[in-house]
């Protein structure tokens, strides 16, 4: 959530939750007898706190014209298609620009399979949000579990309600934004308040506190510890209470490194397979596929998942399973001690443990640009940070990037941005973005591309305020104005910290498996690799250089920058795990 004094488009904002009106939910449809009962069915399950309204289709425009003025929160526009409305998804979609973050959903006949084209269509244009089976008896369990889930991405989209953690600080402060972005990915509800308003003042007050250094964070669930000053991330997770120490005798079968979907995969896997599993997390759980704001193509989600939802449920489900966390602790040396493997951390801790998967994953590529660089958490983003998209009400952004990532994170700013502009240097998306993504960008009305140019600079004094944009045939730049730059333009490997221990490619990714086969001679001079491979057989596929170390997802080379594919790996390497771990059982760790 991101609560301030005043609203970004100048208007005074509302002081208290009490002035807030009921979020609204919109039933359309011609047919009286689907408009009423979607009505009747909604008002039984979520009457209390949402005001369910029914309309005709040309009285849509007009009620959401009004409550745009008036400012009245719209969750969910539900409505009719097929049958007396044969034009439903145009409905839903000729007012989707009145109020973006609302969520459009068609309302599907059972049975009606000639709507699913259309439906799917739309979809993949980005006219609608999502699609959901009207109820074919009452308390429809099945359409009713789809309603809360559009209303729980609503809600966390929009913010407000219960502020479990408060952030205290500088608007564009790139601590302010870090903290923000780190609370919005890990699903916690925060409340942002810029220490230079009255509310800001007024609530530093509350906490006895007389110009401290910023930011400050008040945690409103904990007694202990709930007011932390210019806190680094190790004091937050520490007073959040989240974590034992780690005895310095204890022996894992398993330690994770890194807490993306590869490392959250593995977690799962072994925990639930009975070994003894502790990840250990730089940052906070998710990876790069914690910031997209939807994604549409992983197997089992039809109506599409948030990166955080995604692994924040991958999270509970390794924490359910007896799996061991530690976050804010980096990994500074991997160490072969015979049968087990040495982690060095930044805490000064030591982790044994008798095999390793790496999985790290991959950081965003800077521009390097000196004055954009300035400006990083003040305009500039690196990575999509989904927290910052309501900030960007109105404004004129761009994206950098042509991959998956830097598609939906353009989405997801159209629905707050006025315009929002990706920039790439190749001459089209195709050879780098998923198709259904393509398409939506092309259907969206305020997103455009602008190809073969790359960002050189850019200006601003407390925020960013224009950028440079120079053609790569021609040389010629371009001065725009722009509020908002978030750069997604290629990835490396968080592997610096292997030193000579693991074998990498020029690029620092890790050669796994069969890759390790090729002769050094054959490796270009940059290649990080020991001598040979010190064991009679040949590594497992997913085994690194050093045994019992393992590689999965995108830190390993050749693999596929895809959220299921790193989901898979993880799983994979759990099972030569188990391999690995019977032969230590049975002596047949055999060397040369």
């Amino acid at each position: 959530m991101d609560t301030m004094s005043d609203s970004d488009d100048g208007r005074p904002a509302r002081e208290s939750s009490a002035d807030v009106d009921r979020p609204v939910v919109i039933v359309v449809s011609q047919d009286a007898q689907v408009r009423e009962g979607l009505r009747a069915e909604l008002t039984k399950r979520y009457g209390a706190d949402y005001d369910v309204q029914s309309v005709v289709p040309s009285e849509l425009r007009p009620l959401m014209i009004r409550m745009r003025a008036d400012d009245v929160p719209v969750a969910l526009v539900l409505g009719g298609t097929g049958g007396a409305d044969p034009d439903g998804i145009d409905v839903l979609a000729g007012v989707r620009s009145l109020l973006p973050t609302a969520l459009y959903v068609p309302a599907v006949r059972w049975g009606d399979w000639a709507t699913s084209g259309p439906i799917f269509d739309a979809l993949a244009m980005g006219k609608i949000d999502h699609w959901v089976i009207r109820p074919v008896e009452d308390a429809d369990e099945e359409f009713h579990r789809s309603i809360t889930d559009f209303l729980r991405d609503w809600k966390v989209r929009r913010g407000g309600g219960f502020e479990a953690v408060r952030v205290i600080g500088e608007r564009w402060n790139p601590r302010s934004q870090e903290l923000r972005d780190l609370f919005s990915r890990q699903r916690l509800p925060v409340g942002f308040y810029d220490a230079t308003t009255t509310e800001g003042r007024r609530i530093l007050s509350d906490l006895g506190l007389d110009d401290p250094a910023l930011p400050v964070v008040a945690l409103q669930f904990s007694s202990a510890n709930s007011v932390l000053v210019a806190p680094s991330n190790l004091d937050i997770v520490e007073a959040f209470g989240l974590m034992t120490p780690v005895p310095e005798d204890e022996v894992f079968d398993v330690a994770v490194v890194g807490a993306g979907p590869a490392g959250l995969a593995a977690a799962v896997y072994a925990s639930s397979e009975g070994l003894k599993t502790l990840v250990i997390e730089r940052e906070s759980v998710g990876g790069q596929a914690g910031t997209s704001s939807l994604i549409r193509n992983y197997l089992g989600f039809p109506k599409g998942v948030s990166g955080s939802q995604l692994a924040y449920d991958a999270y509970q489900q390794a924490w359910l399973f007896g799996t061991s966390f530690l976050f804010m602790r980096e990994v500074e040396r991997l160490d072969d001690a015979g049968p087990v493997r040495r982690l060095a951390l930044s805490d000064g801790t030591t982790i044994t443990a008798r095999t390793v998967v790496i999985a790290t994953g991959v950081t965003y590529r800077q521009l390097g640009a000196e004055r954009l660089e300035a400006l990083q958490g003040r305009g500039v983003f690196y990575g999509a940070s989904v927290s910052e998209a309501p900030v960007m009400r109105g404004r004129h952004v761009y994206v950098v990037g042509g991959g998956n990532s830097a598609g939906q994170a353009a989405m997801h700013l159209a629905r707050w941005a006025e315009q929002v502009t990706i920039v790439i240097r190749r001459s089209a998306l195709t050879d780098t973005m998923s198709d259904y993504l393509i398409r939506e960008i092309e259907s969206a009305a305020n997103i455009n591309v602008w190809p073969r140019v790359h960002v050189t600079d850019g200006t601003g004094e407390d925020c960013l305020q224009s950028l440079v944009i120079e053609e790569l045939d021609t040389g010629i730049r371009h001065e725009v104005p722009a509020s908002g730059l978030f750069v997604l333009i290629g990835s490396e490997p968080r592997t610096d910290w292997l030193g000579e221990c693991v074998a990498r490619d020029p690029w620092g990714f890790i050669l796994t498996g069969p890759d390790l086969a090729v002769p050094t001679a054959k490796r270009t001079a940059d290649a990080i690799s020991p001598d040979r491979w010190p064991l009679e057989r040949a590594p497992l596929l997913l085994e690194t250089s050093t045994p019992g170390v393992f590689a999965a997802g995108d830190v390993r080379q050749g693999s596929v920058k895809r959220v299921a594919s790193a989901v898979g790996e993880g799983a994979v390497a759990i099972q030569l795990v188990h391999r690995y771990l019977d032969e230590l059982t049975r002596g047949a760790v055999t060397r040369r």
